[in-house]
């Protein structure tokens, strides 16, 4: 994947109903070059589908995790692009300490959670991950 890929990945996270058109403006390429684009990341397994998001007291029972990443030497760039490309992987962040990345998963039961946590565990790149279920947030004040 190009830098190319990565912005495309990127403008469809914040909005999978954005046309081929609005993507080809926003990134300055033709619409023929987003849709061979599109479709080299679906074949790849790049792309696994698109989705809807909601607020997170939307889903209540949605089940949360939070999984803590050790990335191999400087493939942190080619990791964050697997994991962006992931639909179980709400968020994303970098972080300092142990661990490179602090992924936020969210995901409809514990079936589907070891799924993702399988597919993530083979992304190459990845040494070490360790995963803490959300039980509750407590907020102060």
């Amino acid at each position: 994947m190009d830098s190319l890929d990565q912005q495309l990945i990127g403008l469809l996270r914040q909005d999978a109903r954005l046309t081929v058109a609005t993507l080809a403006q926003k990134l300055g390429v033709s619409r023929g070059t987003i849709t061979n684009r599109l479709r080299k990341l679906e074949d790849e397994g790049v792309i696994v589908g698109y989705t809807v998001r909601l607020r997170p007291d939307a889903q209540p029972e949605l089940i949360r995790a939070w999984m803590s990443i050790a990335v191999e030497g400087n493939r942190a760039r080619e990791v964050i692009a697997s994991l962006l490309g992931e639909p179980g992987v709400a968020s994303l962040h970098d972080t300092n300490g142990r661990w490179d990345l602090l992924a936020e998963l969210r995901v409809a039961h514990l079936g589907e959670l070891s799924q993702v946590l399988e597919r993530i565990r083979l992304i190459k790149g990845i040494s070490h991950t360790e995963t803490s279920l959300h039980l509750q947030t407590h907020r102060v004040g």
